[in-house]
């Protein structure tokens, strides 16, 4: 099963650590996957890493060298454009508060609290209702992404 750093959070949410570069490449070190959040700048064609805004500019380069352990959520138009039509070799979804979506590696990325299979990725099962948290590590599923990886591991 694959442990996923949401935002590279492993220890809980840390707003001052999350998808800046150097934490993800810490966590891909300590054996973790990591969802980012991506965006992709029109005008100048630069991406950039930042849940809410653009914080963390990064390459097309640094995005190759970990796409291995990356699961890249596009957060804007342009980036989710851009990585339909230019590459099959990154592993990148959208999704708002849809129940699943797919990756385009055709995994399920389920939101909190959704039913799961053995293809899928559950995701924040700290906000789940339903799941029991200590029975997660054992379950028959894909990965799980959370902020308390570390926890899980």
């Amino acid at each position: 099963m694959k442990l996923i750093a949401h935002r590279g959070n492993v220890n809980g949410p840390d707003s001052e650590k999350e998808n800046r570069p150097e934490q993800v490449q810490y966590c891909i070190l300590q054996g973790y996957d990591v969802e980012i959040d991506l965006r992709l700048d029109s005008l100048t064609g630069e991406l950039y890493l930042g849940h809410d805004e653009p914080q963390y500019k990064i390459t097309w380069q640094w995005l190759e060298q970990y796409k291995d352990n990356l699961w890249i959520h596009c957060k804007d138009l342009n980036i989710l454009t851009e990585m339909s039509k230019t590459t099959t070799r990154y592993n990148y979804f959208w999704h708002q508060t849809d129940s699943y979506t797919l990756t385009s590696k055709k995994i399920i990325w389920a939101y909190p609290d959704q039913p799961y299979s053995s293809h899928t990725v559950i995701v924040m099962p700290e906000w789940n209702k339903t799941n029991n948290w200590d029975d997660l590590k054992y379950s028959d599923c894909f990965g799980i992404c959370s902020d308390y990886v570390e926890k899980l591991k």
